[in-house]
């Protein structure tokens, strides 16, 4: 019976002890994540919220924040204005997050804000649309400026009938650092003798709003009767277009192309209101922009041109000039595979 006795107290006492260790690992587990997230307090802030392609790009950067054990927010304001951005700056630097990965409206009215917050420590992280220069540490580009600008105007050209006519951009604001650049190097690539005879007549600005993009594209069919194209590098503005062709039965006689997302897209892609439209997978851009703000965080780069990071499921990056890393080339999305595709 003694022994018995003592063969239960034995196998109760192991229990104990296992029980006390699961709960110090456990507990050390929750004190690790509780520090990863801690270290790792990375914010973004788009152009606006409750903006489908800016809540798809955050939908990467939570995925990343994930794997990394960090965490994630996105906080803006609902108006895309460089001003508007500022104040969210500031608390952002009260609050001691890790990093700021940013779409800049303006990228020198947020520049003195994002200066402060990288005096405190803070890394700055610019996506979409770049800050200035030395108003962050890199710049996480969605693709190739230029190409993005050739592509659109090539896109234009193959659309409309002898690539010959009047067209006219759609953009969002005046001072988007990256639409600013696409359509630069669209003006550029307008001068070469193969698109000679397209004649762009306007840049309207819709400010990344729906109702106002929708407004500006009616105000181009009304000011241009003889408009043969709009390319709107935006996917509020591409938006807003083929809603207005639709609506006016000009779907077909004013060709549209640009920057969209395929969800919002599909359905004028598909009844032939739009051919063809390109952009990034914008899920991989948050992704990329995350890890890239983390890896800032951990020291593992500086944002110094020539320091190469690996990122999981996308591969190698190099920084370039200028502390600009390229996610990739854009893809084109047409009829024939617009359904592959849901973001």
């Amino acid at each position: 019976m003694i022994r018995a006795a003592w063969s239960r107290y034995l196998t109760a006492a192991a229990a104990a002890a296992s029980l006390v260790a699961a709960v110090g690992t456990t507990t050390d587990a929750a004190r690790h994540a509780a520090k990863n997230q801690a270290k790792l307090n990375i914010v973004f802030l788009p152009k606006q919220v409750n903006n489908p392609y800016f809540d798809t790009a955050a939908q990467g950067g939570r995925q990343a924040a994930a794997q990394l054990g960090g965490s994630f927010r996105q906080v803006g304001p609902s108006q895309a204005t460089g001003a508007a951005q500022v104040p969210w700056i500031q608390t952002l630097i009260e609050q001691h997050v890790s990093a700021i990965v940013i779409s800049a409206d303006d990228p020198n009215a947020v520049a003195p804000a994002l200066q402060r917050a990288m005096a405190q420590g803070i890394k700055v992280v610019g996506y979409d649309s770049s800050p200035a220069t030395d108003a962050r540490q890199v710049f996480v580009n969605q693709a190739n400026s230029k190409d993005i600008g050739d592509i659109e105007v090539s896109m234009i050209c193959s659309e409309i009938p002898g690539c010959a006519g009047q067209i006219a951009i759609l953009s969002a604001t005046p001072t988007a650092t990256n639409q600013n650049t696409w359509i630069a190097f669209m003006k550029q690539a307008l001068k070469e003798p193969k698109f000679s005879k397209l004649k762009l007549v306007t840049i309207a600005y819709g400010n990344d709003d729906p109702q106002t993009s929708y407004q500006q594209a009616q105000g181009l069919l009304e000011a241009y009767p003889h408009l043969k194209g709009i390319i709107s590098p935006t996917t509020v503005g591409i938006l807003a277009a083929a809603q207005v062709l639709e609506a006016t039965h000009k779907a077909g006689k004013v060709q549209l192309t640009g920057l969209g997302d395929p969800n919002s897209m599909r359905k004028y892609v598909l009844d032939g209101t739009c051919k063809e439209f390109a952009l990034w997978d914008v899920q991989k851009l948050g992704y990329l922009a995350y890890y890239v703000a983390a890896y800032l965080v951990e020291g593992k780069i500086s944002g110094k041109p020539g320091e190469s990071f690996t990122v999981p499921k996308l591969g190698h990056y190099t920084i370039g000039p200028q502390g600009v890393v390229v996610l990739g080339p854009p893809t084109v999305f047409t009829k024939a595979n617009i359904s592959e595709f849901h973001f």
